[in-house]
C-alpha cells in the first residue's frame, strides 16, 4: 500500500512500535535535524511526526507501515 501525505503510519523504534502522521515525502538527498540521508525516487524517505510526542523523524519509506 503507497504511503501518502497525512497517512497515519507505524514504525518500530528502541522503544517499541510508534503511532504517527506521515507528513512530508522527500526523493533527494537531504539533511534532516544534522544527518544526512540519501532518499532517492526508488527509496523514499517520510518525515513522520509521532502522535504520542510530537516529534518527528526520518524513516524509509519501506520501515513504514500504513494503517
Amino acid at each position: 500500500m503507497a504511503i501518502a501525505q497525512g497517512d497515519t503510519v507505524h514504525w518500530n523504534t528502541s522503544q517499541g512500535r510508534t503511532t504517527g502522521r506521515a507528513v512530508e515525502k522527500r526523493v533527494s538527498e537531504f539533511t534532516f535535524e544534522g544527518h544526512k540521508f540519501n532518499a532517492s525516487k526508488d527509496e523514499p524517505y517520510w518525515i513522520v511526526e509521532s502522535s504520542k510526542t510530537g516529534a518527528k523523524a526520518a524513516h524509509k519509506e519501506s520501515s513504514l507501515d500504513a494503517v
